[in-house]
């Protein structure tokens, strides 16, 4: 129980330097004159994705153990998040190229720890003989309570409209960044004798895309990456708008969207909790299957909803978000852990890391500001509204034939007794 507590704590602090701006944050940059930098402010999430988790698994497992990377990478993107506050608080005039800069060294920091709190969490579970598909979702569920709290109190504190959220989550990530020497100490896989240069880097886990069936995991899960960061960069923006409109100014959601948001957190916070039964019952193809339809009604339902009588279709994307994020997030990397080796375990995290938001949401919120661009640029009034839902339509179209592919493309016998 004692060991449970201490990765729960990692997890909550963890999700909590992310959720302190994450949904936020384009309403910042909107509000502060750089809605068109909106996209790549995301993106970048996913650029820095490409490589830096990969490259921070290889240290992971190789050389220094993953809970002391844990500690350096927090401390590295608290420093430079916190210098990116404080430029924006600061700042006259507000200018895109140092903000961005800061912002960039902090979320190159911050984004590999999200598969090495992974890692740590799996490598101290085995340690303690205990069944990482059992007991790991009810661990990481508090992570998505640490990023709903932290989601609330930016909201409560006044922060979603200017750059305090970005010194809240670099405070968060100071914190974690002195706990993280606190945790169970994860060995590294040192290699004795001669190897190759590929066994020295660490690069082994690549080897995973000569298996049919991995390579198409792992080509999916990018495809799949391709919707993460969309409602992450747009979704607060896009209900704010309503504010324009007489008849939605002043209603809750248009006030306090970063809580009608947070609903879509307390979701994924139930849903994580579903995952060990879903996963020994239907598999991994059906539980990634249920994802990408859950991505589908998660467009869908922002395409016909509005913060007044339409506010339940809202609320209902909010819900089918827990299933979209969590059964394919979570499992994706449960489903990693579970058929790889050991000594490449971390590198795996990585390289799933890198394909989904590396890969998959750069493209995926690039592609999200030209469509953006192209449907609600210099409109207004009702036209704008407009323009939004064909923005929300096109992406619950594009998961939907990505569902379709995977459920053809993708050969899983399932074997529940494993």
């Amino acid at each position: 129980m004692k060991l449970k507590i201490r990765l729960i704590i990692m997890n909550f602090l963890q999700f909590g330097v992310w959720g302190a701006y994450l949904t936020c944050l384009g309403s910042y940059l909107f509000k502060a004159g750089l809605a068109e930098y909106i996209g790549i402010f995301f993106a970048m999430q996913g650029i820095v994705s490409l490589f830096m988790p990969a490259i921070v698994g290889i240290v992971a497992d190789r050389w220094i153990p993953a809970q002391k990377v844990l500690s350096i990478c927090h401390g590295v993107a608290a420093v430079a998040m916190a210098a990116a506050g404080m430029y924006g608080l600061n700042a006259q005039p507000l200018e895109f190229g140092p903000l961005f800069a800061l912002y960039s060294v902090s979320v190159a920091f911050f984004m590999p720890t999200i598969a090495l709190t992974n890692s740590v969490a799996y490598s101290a579970l085995n340690g303690a003989g205990l069944d990482t598909v059992k007991h790991f979702p009810p661990i990481r569920v508090f992570g998505t309570i640490g990023f709903i709290v932290a989601m609330v109190l930016t909201s409560i504190f006044g922060f979603e409209e200017d750059a305090r959220q970005l010194l809240f989550s670099a405070a968060l990530g100071a914190v974690l960044c002195l706990y993280a020497l606190t945790l169970p100490n994860c060995p590294v896989n040192k290699v004795s004798g001669k190897v190759s240069l590929v066994q020295s880097l660490g690069l082994d886990a690549f080897k995973l895309f000569k298996e049919r069936k991995m390579a198409i995991f792992f080509i999916f899960s990018m495809l799949l990456g391709f919707s993460l960061q969309i409602t992450n960069g747009f979704a607060n923006p896009f209900i704010k708008s309503f504010g324009e409109m007489p008849e939605y100014a002043g209603t809750f959601g248009v006030e306090y969207t970063n809580i009608l948001i947070s609903l879509s957190q307390a979701s994924e916070a139930l849903c994580i909790l579903l995952i060990p039964f879903c996963l020994r019952k239907f598999g991994i193809k059906k539980v990634m299957l249920i994802a990408m339809m859950a991505w589908v009604f998660r467009f869908g339902f922002f395409g016909l909803g509005n913060p007044g009588a339409g506010v339940w279709m809202f609320i209902l994307s909010m819900i089918v978000y827990g299933v979209a994020f969590d059964f394919f997030n979570v499992s994706g990397s449960l489903y990693v852990d579970q058929e790889t080796k050991p000594e490449i375990r971390s590198s795996a995290q990585g390289l799933f890391m890198m394909m989904t938001n590396g890969f998959g949401a750069t493209i995926g919120t690039l592609t999200a500001q030209v469509v953006n661009n192209a449907c609600i640029g210099g409109k207004s009034g009702v036209a704008l509204q407009e323009g939004w839902s064909n923005f929300w339509y096109i992406f619950a179209a594009y998961a939907l034939v990505v569902a379709v592919l995977f459920a053809i493309l993708f050969k899983y016998k399932h074997a529940p007794e494993k």
